[in-house]
């Protein structure tokens, strides 16, 4: 926490005043966003590098400013069961509140340069954009949304006014007054629970278990958000039959059968270079491992897995959504989610047909939507199946 920022910075546009912080009898500034509690003297920066200690107190020094923006299938984020098939305007910013070595997005999760901001948006060009390109949803991704809540809930606010969800992808270190902010409004999640020991979580992410346990149980329990759960399995590190059985069964004793669990390989990044990628072999292994505890939806993700990746009915078994990758082949779902086969109800939200959007990335240019800017280009390949108010389906 020894960066510090200048008086330009504090000026800018980008910094707005935060939120979630008091001042200590010492004069420094508490931030209490998130379970690090960063203490900051004027002019300095916490952790997560977007937040600093100006002499007012608290500020975000990001706001409206992105790494980018890219319309993506919403199974990327990944959520497999929240509006299958249809396309999502993701966005980031730079910073992070955890350091975990293996992050596979560093270059935005840690930098230190705002030059990496090279995009911008107003919360209501957001949503104009997010509308005009046939998105059913907005992302907070690539970098974990709770560093710049203050942002992503005026363009959820935003959003919410036309009719499109908001969906965040976070690691759930969150403190429990900001998360309830945060967390009002968001339609959908996918947590990170980067492993299920507080040594993983201390050594090699630099936070603790328990705060994002916590957050899994209030979202779940709690909220309506729609939640599903993503974990990296590292070789030798967090992938032992032992700690994914702990997982599992906490899992399905905390949070229930129907929450999705996603299970991703590795491959060698950021400071853990020394790394082999993680095998096949042990993904299908800890999805068995999930699904002998119960756990009805389990996938694998970052390799050709088709069945992995695919989706059955828990009453009969029939596969209900068919997925190479990020494309949806056979679907045996009725409009609301029910199985064609037995009338099982499928957790998650459906609402009507898929979407079409596939495999498809594309790229945008946010100025392109603001006052005076090209806001009527049309991209090659929009989603034809799209309605836009989505009704949750009953778990």
């Amino acid at each position: 926490m020894s960066e510090r920022v200048t008086d330009a910075v504090l000026a800018a546009p980008s910094t707005r005043p935060g939120r979630y912080w008091h001042r200590l009898d010492d004069g420094r500034v508490q931030c209490d966003l998130c379970p690090r509690f960063c203490r900051l003297h004027d002019g300095q920066r916490g952790l997560c590098f977007v937040r600093a200690a100006g002499p007012e107190g608290m500020v975000l020094t990001s706001y409206g400013r992105s790494s980018g923006f890219c319309v993506d299938p919403i199974e990327k984020k990944p959520l497999n069961h929240f509006l299958p098939g249809t396309p999502v305007l993701s966005f980031g910013t730079a910073g992070c509140n955890l350091t975990c070595k293996f992050c596979q997005n560093w270059d935005m999760s840690k930098s230190r340069e705002m030059d990496t901001l090279a995009d911008a948006a107003s919360p209501e060009t957001l949503a104009r954009a997010a509308a005009e390109l046939g998105c059913r949803s907005v992302a907070f991704t690539y970098n974990d949304p709770v560093i710049f809540l203050e942002y992503a809930v005026d363009v959820a606010a935003a959003c919410r006014e036309t009719g499109i969800k908001r969906v965040a992808v976070s690691a759930g270190y969150v403190t429990p007054p900001a998360r309830a902010e945060f967390f009002s409004e968001i339609d959908a999640v996918n947590i990170d629970l980067k492993a299920f020991t507080e040594d993983f979580y201390r050594k090699i992410c630099g936070g603790h278990l328990q705060p994002v346990l916590d957050t899994l149980k209030y979202l779940v329990n709690e909220t309506t958000v729609w939640t599903e759960i993503t974990t990296l399995l590292i070789p030798d590190e967090n992938d032992s039959d032992g700690e994914l059985s702990a997982m599992c069964a906490w899992i399905a004793e905390n949070l229930g059968a129907d929450v999705p669990l996603h299970f991703s390989a590795f491959h060698p990044d950021w400071k853990m270079q020394n790394h082999g990628r993680t095998p096949h072999a042990t993904l299908s292994r800890a999805r068995q491992i999930a699904m002998q505890h119960g756990l009805r939806y389990v996938y694998v993700g970052n390799v050709h897995d088709p069945e992995g990746s695919s989706t059955y009915c828990h009453g009969c078994g029939t596969r209900l959504i068919e997925r190479d990758w990020y494309q949806l082949g056979g679907w045996a779902l009725d409009d609301r989610g029910h199985c064609l086969a037995c009338g099982e109800l499928m957790a998650g939200v459906i609402d009507g047909p898929p979407g079409d959007w596939g495999r498809q990335r594309l790229p945008v240019r946010l100025h392109d939507f603001e006052p005076g800017g090209r806001k009527h280009n049309q991209p090659v390949g929009l989603a034809t199946n799209i309605r836009r108010r989505p009704t949750r389906g009953a778990p």
